[in-house]
């Protein structure tokens, strides 16, 4: 017998648009959860009309944005600015067990159906409000998207071109992480306390604050008292290395190298018959960032422009040396490793 979800049962209200919180929701209905989408009545939200083809237009479906990220979602419209539509988030929330909403803060509280007004008539009731920059403080009222924040939080400087210059990232790490994933983390965690016999209790999750937290490798590296190693290239993480970098191919592709270990590094030295590199590598005394460091990483970009990325990829692959060619989204998405 399947078992059930870990979460069916649970009910949840989901107040929030655009991303963190909707891929916070789709988390928790992955897993089980009953999730109700309110939206404002008219456009609803935004991204239902975000990145929408012209074909979805003309068809009036939403944009593949909104359909990915509300899958095995309820929805429905409700105008908090009336009293009626007030009323009936209420009703919603006396039966709830979550209640999730990305409004900036205090904007709840002003229309009448804050977390002190929902705990009266709800105290198991775990609220949690995303935002961008916290429910208090000088940023709090702020506007801000992932890219604001990630500034904010210094991660945005540890995504640098060689030369030190950010690079924008495609992947949206306060949104996703700092917003969706540390959101269904406070979520369970309050879950339990409720489910223990104790009270609901409200959430704040701040994007920018997240991810500040989660930029582990900048922290150890202030916590050694070197700055200098969170700067591009000079880290272990970071191109400081030759073992651990991206490594462009003879057909302009490029390959993820990420050889850490000795034992790793030592398999590929030897795959890519450079056996006089094996004993250069950082766990034996090489300087990360350093003259040798640079000069190693040179001589294996070398190297490697001397194949297509696909040649390596059929000729280190199944070596086991932690190295991968580098994807485009539509290869991924054919991979062995998604289908199925």
């Amino acid at each position: 017998m399947t078992p059930s979800p870990a979460l069916a049962g649970l009910r949840v209200l989901d107040l929030t648009r655009l991303l963190p919180g909707p891929v916070a929701t789709l988390r928790l209905a992955e897993l089980g959860a009953d999730v109700l989408k309110i939206e404002p009545p008219g456009e609803g939200d935004y991204a239902r009309t975000m990145l929408q083809t012209e074909a979805e237009r003309l068809s009036g479906t939403p944009s593949a944005f909104y359909r990915i990220v509300n899958r095995g979602k309820r929805t429905m419209t409700v105008d908090l600015k009336t009293e009626a539509g007030r009323a009936e988030l209420i009703d919603l929330a006396r039966d709830a067990d979550v209640l999730v909403e990305s409004f900036r803060p205090a904007v709840m509280a002003r229309l009448g159906v804050g977390y002190d007004v929902l705990r009266q008539i709800n105290p198991k009731l775990v609220y949690c409000a995303i935002t961008g920059f916290g429910s208090t403080g000088p940023f709090a009222d702020k506007a801000g998207h992932d890219i604001n924040y990630i500034a904010y939080a210094g991660v945005l400087d540890q995504l640098a071109a060689p030369d030190g210059t950010p690079v924008a990232p495609n992947f949206q790490l306060a949104d996703l992480l700092g917003g969706a994933l540390c959101a269904v983390t406070e979520m369970l965690a309050a879950l339990w306390q409720v489910a223990r016999g104790g009270e609901g209790r409200r959430i704040g999750v701040s994007m920018t604050h997240s991810v500040h937290a989660l930029n582990v490798m900048a922290h150890i590296a202030l916590a050694r008292g070197d700055e200098a190693d969170t700067r591009a290239g000079a880290g272990l993480l970071n191109g400081g290395v030759p073992c651990y970098g991206v490594y462009r191919t003879r057909d302009d592709r490029f390959i993820a190298v990420g050889a850490l270990e000795l034992k790793f590094w030592q398999t590929l030295c030897h795959a890519l018959s450079r056996p006089e590199w094996a004993t250069r590598h950082w766990s034996l005394g090489q300087a990360i960032g350093g003259a040798d460091a640079a000069e190693l990483s040179a001589q294996l970009a070398a190297c490697f422009r001397e194949r297509t990325r696909d040649e390596w990829t059929a000729r280190l692959e199944p070596l086991d040396c932690c190295v991968a060619p580098v994807l485009t989204p539509a290869e991924a998405a054919a991979h062995p490793l998604f289908r199925g």
